[in-house]
């Protein structure tokens, strides 16, 4: 049978209301959320669920066995914050530098909410739902971290299938993903060019590497449109320099640092060949010598076609066909759920919520200290997410 989650889940709206805005009032950083995670602790007390805390993180595996034998299915909520100063005049907005700019406070209420909806029915339930509370999501790759320490080994199993919800600002109360490709890999590379400092008066007497450092920033804007396919696109922009600390002095080295942005490994693979070789070829020109560190920082977000259909098939059903759209093409953005996706088969889908009166069209976006998130939608989101687990567990 199914359950009404939806109208089930309304009966939470004010205490998921009220964990939202505490973890809003204490966001913390990283990889150790020692607020964030008894937060989250205490609002599990008293529900059947399996807790695992993890070692070198702040993490929760929470498993509920349900009474039937099914599937395992992982539902995953992050719960980080970012090092933005808050500007949103919200009473309750963060005073400590810090703040859920990505809307992390909204995922890990969503989350414990969806527990709470699949506790009530346990007996029922066929298979295992675990429950992935997750801190270093912004740049640290906890959900790898949380792979690595053994969670699956914790829930008994390689999850059957893996589905997490993010919120945006957009139409409030829409759902949207795609098969496929959703988001991009994140990347970044470096390159110091070694040379000789001198005086800068007298360039002829020194190796001046500043020169191959531009020259190089020039060229891989230009290698990106000569190098890849313009369908499977890939972004890099330089977005750090640094050489000498005296205008009169050639110093003697010089770094720059670019964001890279891929949407296959394909692209990925080919970027971290293509890119050294010319850091080279440039610094070999100038006299030089290059060193180049790449960094492959978080996969591409897959999602499988299948299950992503499933997800598109759910909201629809569940919500009404107003309430879903289907992302015409891939986000640039990444996420460290493609850790996941690559283990286990799943799909990733954003959920918009802006809060009424906000244009979305001008709204505040993810990691802007002005951006808004409606905490009225978190019982659709609880509902989304226990419907999701529900349903692919009678799948089998």
């Amino acid at each position: 049978m199914n359950h009404e989650f939806t109208t089930e889940a309304q009966a939470l709206a004010t205490e998921l209301s009220e964990l939202r805005r505490e973890l809003h009032r204490n966001p913390e950083l990283g990889l150790e959320l020692p607020i964030t995670q008894q937060l989250v602790l205490d609002a599990l007390e008293d529900l059947p669920l399996e807790i695992t805390t993890g070692t070198n993180l702040s993490s929760i595996v929470a498993v509920l066995r349900g009474g039937k034998p099914g599937p395992t299915v992982l539902l995953r909520g992050d719960m980080d914050a970012l090092p933005v100063a808050e500007e949103t005049n919200l009473d309750f907005a963060s005073t400590n530098g810090r703040m859920h700019a990505c809307g992390h406070d909204l995922h890990v209420a969503g989350l414990v909410g969806a527990a709470k909806l699949l506790s009530a029915h346990q007996e029922e339930l066929a298979g295992t739902v675990a429950f992935m509370f997750q801190p270093g999501e912004e740049g640290l790759g906890g959900a790898k971290d949380m792979i690595d320490e053994g969670m699956f080994e914790a829930i008994g199993s390689t999850p059957d299938a893996a589905y997490g919800i993010h919120v945006a600002p957009g139409t409030p109360g829409t759902f949207t993903t795609k098969p496929g490709t959703l988001m991009a890999g994140a990347n970044t590379i470096h390159v110091t060019f070694h040379g000789r400092g001198g005086h800068s008066s007298q360039p002829h007497t020194s190796i001046d590497p500043v020169r191959p450092t531009l020259e190089f920033g020039q060229a891989l804007y230009a290698m990106v449109t000569s190098t890849f396919s313009v369908f499977d696109p890939v972004v890099a922009e330089v977005t750090q320099l640094k050489a000498g600390d005296a205008v009169n002095v050639i110093p003697p080295s010089a770094t720059i640092g670019a964001s890279v942005r891929t949407l296959s490994a394909e692209s990925t693979k080919k970027f971290a060949e293509v890119a050294p070789r010319m850091a080279e070829s440039i610094a070999a020109a100038h006299g030089c010598t290059a060193e180049v560190v790449w960094t492959e920082q978080y996969p591409v977000t897959v999602n499988n076609d299948v299950e992503a259909a499933f997800v598109a098939d759910t909201m629809t059903e569940t919500f009404g066909e107003d309430r879903y759209a289907e992302a015409p093409t891939p986000l640039m953005g990444s996420e460290d759920f493609s850790f996941v996706l690559n283990e286990v088969p799943g799909a990733f889908l954003f959920f918009l919520v802006s809060p009424q009166g906000i244009d979305p069209e001008t709204a505040a976006w993810n990691h802007s200290p002005q951006v808004l998130f409606d905490d009225a939608y978190l019982p659709d989101q609880a509902a989304a997410l226990a419907t999701l687990a529900w349903k692919r567990s009678l799948r089998g």
